[in-house]
């Protein structure tokens, strides 16, 4: 696969700025107080989905300051594309997940139908309590299940294409100082 990286930068150069590193970081700090009031004495597992919640996972877990186990897991549907296609299982949980209290980091809650997997997969594995965490849910009517929402929602945004603090545009700008829209998206 080829990539265009006078494109890559031009996909970050043009795009508008949804939210800025300081937005975020203020987004980060509540979900982090809420998730240490409800979890502080569950002793939580908390599974970080790849690629997209290392970012999320990382900035969240210096934040709670609580007895916590840390695993991965590694789900996809879009690999490096625009639009999502089948899942694509490439790293389960290798932790017992049997009576636990599990909390899954995601950065974006879009149509869902990765997290809703995920969710099943937890359950079917035993995990006594399951709860969500994503930095961004975005707001549209195209939800994987009816009623499908996270327990702990950094930020609600736009129904675009969105790139930055783990989000990615063609496996590019995880990093991005902030939520940025992709122009024409």
């Amino acid at each position: 696969m080829s990539i265009d990286m006078e494109e890559i930068r031009r996909a970050y150069a043009e795009a508008d700025c949804l939210c800025t590193a300081a937005e975020v970081e203020a987004a980060l700090d509540r979900m982090a107080a809420a998730i240490t009031e409800r979890l502080a004495g569950a002793n939580p597992l908390v599974l970080c989905v790849m690629h997209g919640g290392l970012i999320v996972t990382g900035a969240l877990a210096t934040r709670l300051n609580f007895p916590l186990e840390l695993e991965y897991l590694h789900a996809t549907r879009y690999g490096h594309e625009l639009f999502g296609s089948l899942l694509d299982w490439r790293v389960r949980p290798t932790g017992d997940l049997r009576g636990r209290t599990v909390l899954i980091v995601d950065d974006i809650l879009d149509e869902g139908a990765t997290l809703a997997a995920i969710i099943d997969y937890c359950r079917e594995e035993g995990a006594d309590e399951l709860l969500t965490a994503v930095l961004v849910n975005k707001r549209h009517d195209r939800k994987a299940r009816p009623g499908l929402c996270c327990d702990f929602v950094g930020l609600e945004l736009e129904d675009r294409f969105l790139f930055g603090y783990g989000m990615d545009y063609k496996g590019y700008w995880r990093n991005a100082p902030g939520i940025f829209a992709l122009k024409g998206y």
